[in-house]
């Protein structure tokens, strides 16, 4: 048996693969190795995967995840993974690389992520040969749920917001200003925080014309400082995975059209192709 797990900084997918290729899904939070140590990821699996897992059985692990962007961040996760699944062999790589086989099985092609952060890059069919950083969720993200999140904190702050929708805001969350800060500067996670705002983007009617905007904004930021830094990028196709880009793929595809980019194929979860990629590719 094998598992294949797609993790973002947010949630992990998992799908348990038995040797008659049947499939059991299952969920546990994200394990970013930028936010969590070697030791919290050990204990929460402990405590999140199923009881009943034949951890004897399972031969190979194969772990796609957020902020795996060297090897020393990689061997952080195996680390963990190790003391749990001590049966197996374990692969760790990039959630990038999981996009990539996710869209486009073995072809060539430009593969990009919108979910909690950012992440693009293009595919030769077997790795990420080119890729632009997308500078995490601090300095850039432009385009992910924690940059749609933080833009909407932002006009929230400094009085921007229209009044309808700043009214639902409170209705909602029931946050201070100062609970805000204190969330963002003093508590662990930001990024998960910020990001958790993009769903009461998605769902507010109040103003469609205000919610448009910040998306629209956000996904030119996206293009206009990551995108179309890749050479001659308006001859590929936007393949994309995550929330984001399928809850916005109006907007998205809005965008791209004005910067002259094809859209390709857009999901919302890698899970389900990446498991075909590997019963293809025993």
């Amino acid at each position: 048996m094998i598992i294949i797990a797609d993790g973002g900084s947010t949630k992990t997918n998992w799908c348990l693969l038995n040797d008659d290729n049947k499939k059991i899904y299952f969920n546990t939070e994200g394990y970013n190795p930028y936010f969590v140590t070697s030791a919290y990821v050990e204990d929460s699996l402990k405590k999140n995967l199923p009881e009943d897992l034949e951890f004897d059985k399972i031969t190979e692990v194969y772990f796609y995840g957020a902020g795996v962007h060297n090897k020393e961040k990689a061997d952080q996760l195996k680390v963990a993974m190790s003391t749990v699944f001590v049966h197996s062999e374990i692969f760790v790589g990039h959630d990038l690389l999981a996009a990539a086989r996710a869209l486009l099985g073995k072809s060539t092609g430009f593969a990009a992520i919108l979910g909690t952060g950012t992440n693009t890059g293009i595919y030769d069919g077997n790795g990420i040969t080119f890729q632009i950083d997308s500078a995490a969720y601090i300095l850039g993200d432009e385009g992910s749920g924690c940059y749609i999140g933080k833009k909407l904190l932002t006009d929230y702050l400094r009085g921007y917001m229209p009044q309808a929708v700043r009214d639902s805001f409170w209705e909602t969350f029931h946050l201070t200003p100062d609970d805000i800060q204190e969330n963002v500067y003093s508590k662990p996670l930001a990024n998960r925080f910020c990001a958790s705002f993009s769903k009461f983007v998605y769902d507010n009617t109040d103003n469609i014309a205000y919610t448009h905007n910040l998306v629209k904004t956000s996904f030119t930021d996206f293009f206009k400082n990551i995108v179309s830094g890749y050479p001659d990028y308006k001859t590929l196709e936007l393949n994309c995975i995550g929330s984001v880009a399928y809850n916005f793929r109006n907007v998205l595809e809005e965008v791209a059209e004005e910067f002259g980019m094809k859209m390709g194929t857009i999901i919302r979860s890698p899970i389900d192709n990446l498991v075909k990629f590997h019963i293809d590719n025993k």
